[in-house]
């Protein structure tokens, strides 16, 4: 077993990491794909929190782009990311990881409530924890939620999952064949140069509290097991 250097990780996944080559929706060999890079992620003894994003089911700001009310669509969207932490536990435990689903709003019948002690406890145990439903407030992103569930369970390390991007790069590198990738970033220069890393509260709130962020892309065989040993995977970005 390698070595590993981060011993509890929380790891974003967008709704895109859940679409696969659909146009949109759930494709469950993608999510079947996505399961076996956490498990091993567990594997290799590594702790693992996963906040969940529902771009490819709703996204509240194009809702309120077509009259949606704001703050029902953002609730809608709660809702969404509800369906693919779902999907994501079944096939996780298919795959014999023991896994618990939390929400940040109140669905009992599918669902544990949010509460942080359980989360921490659930991880010290060796469970996969998915967290739903955001932060549970309307105009806050599921990247924000990812910044802030990983400082309240005191993560090592958030990954930004990508789908086919492999780091932050100077512009859209599918559009753009100059884009420059950046293999190192402080969060003062994701700020200022408006690098599509997360929304800028989230970046904020992992300035303010020193946490580290690797954006790499998923689906690349060897990704997990090279960024939980600490090798130089996609773009990091800290303080220094």
């Amino acid at each position: 077993m390698p070595a590993v250097k981060y011993r509890r990780v929380l790891l974003k996944l967008s709704g895109e990491a859940f679409k696969g080559k659909t146009a949109f929706g759930i494709d469950a060999p993608t999510v079947i794909t996505v399961a076996k890079k956490i498990k091993q992620m567990v594997d290799l003894g590594v702790e693992v929190a996963v906040v969940v994003g529902a771009g490819n089911i709703w996204r509240g700001a194009t809702a309120e782009k077509e009259g949606i009310d704001r703050i029902t669509a953002d609730y809608a969207g709660m809702l969404a990311t509800m369906i693919n932490a779902l999907s994501l536990q079944d096939s996780l435990e298919k795959h014999n990881v023991i896994t618990r689903v939390q929400s940040a709003i109140v669905v009992e019948q599918v669902a544990e409530p949010y509460l942080r002690r359980r989360a921490v406890r659930h991880l010290e145990k060796r469970r996969v924890v998915i967290l739903a439903g955001g932060t549970g407030n309307p105009y806050m992103s599921t990247d924000t939620a990812a910044a802030l569930r990983a400082i309240e369970v005191e993560a090592d390390v958030l990954l930004m999952a990508k789908h086919n991007v492999d780091g932050v790069y100077s512009a859209d590198p599918h559009k753009d064949l100059d884009a420059k990738k950046f293999d190192h970033l402080t969060y003062l220069e994701a700020l200022n140069k408006r690098l599509e890393v997360m929304d800028p509260t989230a970046l904020s709130l992992c300035l303010e509290n020193k946490l580290p962020i690797i954006v790499f892309d998923l689906q690349a065989e060897g990704n997990i097991e090279r960024i939980i040993a600490g090798e130089s995977i996609g773009t990091i970005i800290t303080s220094e």
